[in-house]
């Protein structure tokens, strides 16, 4: 070293000046000072820090402290991990309550505009249906298994329309004439029927109630009692009259004008009765033969708002003519841009949902398909299968019968018991000599060997697992659409219940995961606090 040349900063300045540890503030990366390290700091190659791992680990918690805001000290080292840990958490909570929040925004703008179009929608969900249950025969018809063009989307929409208008003409051109006939025979033999149940069956109902129901005799007296002359005769408070012992035995009765008469027995005494005139005695069977002859007045005066009825039919018809093709327009367009809107309804999507927007659309197809299209599979065999067992045991209006059970199929549980009671009725009034009990018993038998047939091999077999619903939550769904939207909400109250049951499965998988998550970072921290500590405590104090 030179004479002008300074001292070294490694060197010590000046004599008596101590040297600046690496714990002075001023020794930082910004002093530009670099000051020789004590022993024991994690700069220091001293061997002897590599050999007290605590003090390192002491040192390291100070700066993770120091970053994150944990204590310095001993204890730094190991309260800052966990701090970490749980900070990553609820940042991530939080990001993930935000997005929810968004998503959550837009579902309720969608069921808003729902609400507010509630009246005119209707249609637009139809329509929506028909694309569902289409979808895959048009997916079929216009693309191969190796995802190759077969013929274009539009034609295989024409295909499908057309053969289901063919089915739905064919259909009718073989039911109506036969419906036709049915509804005519109804309307020839009412007046014989009912002819038989006021000639026949109003006597022997009567008869069988005033046998086993029959009726008082007379009128009891209120109050017998032997009494002496000079004796109190004990009557019961709302006695409309007074009774005076005589010295001959005999009793005054004192009766308020016109309220009571006293009327002499064949033993000597006396029967009070009421001072009104005791009402005519009617027999049962004049009295049902009132109430029908009465229904029969209400119909016949009924006849003439047969006209407004027509009215109201036509217009009726008419604004049913001009649904059906809304809403076979609006599918069609559906099933035309099917992938262009589910494209656009995943676009509305947070990116981070799209995954989760694609598991929930996979899930409600899944369940949809099961409740949709295998419970209109199962409304047409119910209706095969109860015209055939009609058409054996001969029960007029086979073909009537069948339609309604198949229709009334498309609700769930209540449907078929509400089918079921017409096709008993028909067959118990379908004998020759009177009531045919064996033939209603055995057309019972055969619907409930078809509701067994349908509860137990039907629906596992037709319908996915995945739309599997528990019979008291349908019962529940359609009690609630019926309420408050009539007969349109009961037949939409399973898919809807559905849907709900798909949403609320991944929901509560995504919660599941959530605490699953939660809990592992929990253990994981409660692992290194403990790791933590335990070094500390071998470490000792400096």
């Amino acid at each position: 070293m030179s004479a002008n040349e300074p001292p070294s900063r490694t060197e010590p300045a000046e004599a008596g000046v101590p040297e600046e540890s690496g714990d002075s503030p001023s020794s930082g990366p910004s002093s530009g000072v670099p000051s020789t390290p004590m022993p024991g700091t994690p700069s220091s190659p001293h061997p002897e820090a590599a050999s007290e791992p605590g003090r390192a680990s002491e040192a390291a918690g100070m700066s993770s402290g120091a970053r994150y805001g944990a204590p310095s000290g001993p204890l730094g080292g190991v309260l800052s991990e966990p701090s970490r840990g749980v900070r990553r958490v609820a940042v991530e909570l939080g990001s993930w309550l935000r997005r929810l929040a968004r998503l959550w925004g837009f579902l309720a703008f969608a069921v808003l505009v729902v609400v507010l179009t509630r009246h005119v929608i209707l249609p637009f969900v139809f329509a929506l249906l028909l694309a569902f249950i289409l979808a895959p025969v048009v997916r079929y018809l216009s693309h191969r298994d190796d995802g190759s063009q077969r013929m274009p989307r539009w034609v295989a929409i024409v295909l499908c329309y057309l053969v289901f208008l063919g089915v739905l003409v064919s259909s009718a051109a073989l039911v109506l004439p036969r419906f036709s006939d049915d509804a005519s025979r109804i309307g020839a033999n009412l007046p014989t029927l009912y002819e038989r149940v006021n000639d026949e069956w109003a006597p022997a109902l009567a008869e069988w109630l005033e046998s086993n129901f029959p009726a008082d005799e007379g009128v009891k007296p209120l109050h017998e009692e032997v009494v002496t002359p000079g004796q109190s005769v004990y009557l019961p408070p709302d006695t409309a009259f007074v009774l005076t012992p005589l010295d001959d035995g005999r009793l005054a009765v004192e009766l308020p004008p016109g309220s009571l008469s006293m009327l002499p027995r064949p033993d000597g005494g006396f029967e009070l009765r009421s001072g009104e005139p005791p009402a005519e005695s009617v027999d049962l069977e004049t009295r049902i033969r009132l109430w029908t002859s009465q229904r029969i007045e209400n119909l016949q005066t009924s006849i003439g708002d047969l006209v407004s009825f027509g009215q109201s039919l036509m217009i009726g018809l008419a604004r049913s003519v001009f649904t059906f093709f809304l809403v076979m327009m609006v599918g069609a367009f559906i099933l035309l841009d099917l992938e262009k809107l589910h494209g656009f309804a995943r676009s509305l999507i947070p990116m981070a949902y799209r995954d989760d927007f694609d598991l929930i659309a996979k899930g409600i197809n899944r369940g949809l398909s099961g409740v949709i299209r295998g419970q209109l599979i199962i409304c047409l065999v119910n209706g095969v299968l109860t015209y055939i067992g009609l058409f054996i045991f001969n029960v007029e209006y086979a073909l009537v019968l069948a339609l309604v059970a198949g229709i009334m199929s498309v609700v769930p549980i209540f449907g078929s018991i509400l089918s079921t009671i017409p096709v008993v009725i028909v067959a118990l009034f379908s004998g020759e000599g009177g009531l045919d009990v064996a033939r209603a018993l055995a057309a019972f038998a055969w619907i409930v060997g078809i509701h067994l047939l349908e509860a137990n091999v039907l629906d596992p077999k037709i319908m996915s697992s995945a739309a599997r619903i528990h019979p008291v939550l349908v019962i529940f769904a359609l009690i609630v659409g019926e309420h408050y939207f009539g007969l349109v909400g009961a037949i939409l109250a399973v898919p809807v219940t559905s849907m709900v049951q798909v949403l609320f499965m991944y929901f509560r998988r995504k919660a599941w995961k959530l605490d699953a998550e939660m809990a592992r970072v929990e253990r994981r921290v409660e692992r290194r606090l403990s790791r933590r500590y335990r070094r500390s405590s071998d470490a000792g104090p400096r």
